[in-house]
């Protein structure tokens, strides 16, 4: 690989823009090409972000010898075939959520990659690189919260059924689900990566508000078990009056923490000097440096990480998620929706140990 990093963007729909913008944000690394079944889609991505080729048939662009690294952004149910295909083609890949729709699915991709272990591969989490998540998990490893008992994610949003026209949204097939795949499937990631991982689960989910538009669910409630014993709950609903809200909650046998929209809103300890030195860390976790690409709800996350991929592929290292701990989060929400199907408890794979990490100002 030369001095500049060549990409290539396969999928130039919603998220595209923001993948654009982080690769863009960085030194010698250049967007070469868009691709998207709908021509036009990748050519006003193209003629918005002065990247110089388009196509249509993403294999069109891993035959492309010069390209690097793609970063893959189509619907979920596609990403199996591309991703698969990117290995073989001896491509980088950077995934967006949800890594696949089916287990199945997500099994055939991280058995391709592990016939390519020399290649990158990076699952899309960017709540990870949030300077209040990275505080709340490392408090809670050092032990400042004592045992823990409970730990919670709530997210209420709201979907319109127009939202729902483009053909995979809202459907089984392609989506794998509605809102805990799509919306919630941050939050569920950033809950079991602070709390070091879900061990089962048991949910129930419904289609309350959108009976002409989905297939799929658009409220979903769950039991967890964690990995560390503590139990927890997950709720959301993409049905909401409030178009965007997700709040985490914290509680150990000394002290709890909550979290809303990213910021602290609740801290309680036991010891009071600790509860302020805690309040002050995440007080002043967030970087307000940070950059955000895309919509303002995405964050600095999508910038962060992307910045951390290309560092890792120059410096050899692997990138701070890999695709094999993005795929927990995944097992997590299948499993929910398979304790729908068969009315009982789902036990979910062991959490991928964290890889480490030689990233600056990255320590989890």
């Amino acid at each position: 690989m030369g001095k500049s990093l060549r990409v290539g963007i396969i999928g130039s729909g919603v998220i595209a823009p923001t993948h654009i913008e982080s690769y863009q944000l960085l030194k010698d690394v250049e967007v070469v090409c868009a691709c998207d079944l709908i021509a036009d889609k990748a050519k006003q991505v193209a003629e918005k972000y002065k990247i110089a080729r388009t196509t249509t048939d993403y294999r069109q662009l891993l035959n492309d010898s010069t390209i690097d690294l793609v970063s893959v952004c189509t619907d979920h149910a596609s990403h199996e075939q591309i991703v698969v295909d990117a290995f073989r083609a001896g491509k980088h890949v950077v995934c967006e959520k949800s890594l696949a729709a089916r287990s199945d699915q997500l099994d055939r991709i991280l058995a391709a990659h592990a016939a390519h272990p020399d290649l990158l591969f990076s699952g899309i989490f960017q709540h990870r690189f949030d300077g209040v998540n990275r505080a709340v998990r490392r408090l809670i490893a050092e032990g400042k919260l004592g045992k823990m008992l409970t730990a919670n994610m709530q997210i209420r949003c709201f979907r319109s059924d127009q939202y729902y026209s483009d053909g995979w949204h809202g459907t089984w097939a392609k989506e794998g689900g509605s809102v805990l795949i799509n919306q919630a499937i941050h939050s569920v990631d950033s809950l079991a990566w602070i709390m070091g991982g879900i061990s089962g689960i048991s949910a129930a989910h419904a289609n309350l508000n959108h009976p002409d538009s989905i297939e799929t669910e658009d409220t979903i409630t769950a039991t967890v078990r964690f990995a560390n014993g503590a139990l927890g709950t997950m709720e959301a609903t993409c049905a909401s009056h409030i178009n965007w809200e997700i709040t985490q909650e914290f509680h150990g046998t000394l002290g709890s923490i909550e979290v809303r929209d990213g910021a602290p809103r609740k801290v309680v300890f036991t010891d009071l000097v600790l509860q302020e030195q805690v309040k002050n860390i995440l007080e002043t976790a967030n970087d307000p440096r940070g950059v955000e690409a895309g919509r303002s709800y995405y964050g600095t996350g999508h910038p962060a990480q992307i910045a951390d991929v290309v560092d890792a592929l120059r410096n050899g290292r692997a990138p701070f998620v890999t695709g094999e701990q993005a795929s927990h989060a995944v097992r997590i929400v299948l499993g929910a929706y398979e304790s729908q199907r068969t009315g009982g408890w789902v036990e979910v794979p062991a959490a991928m140990e964290a890889v480490a990490v030689a990233a600056k100002g990255v320590d989890f």
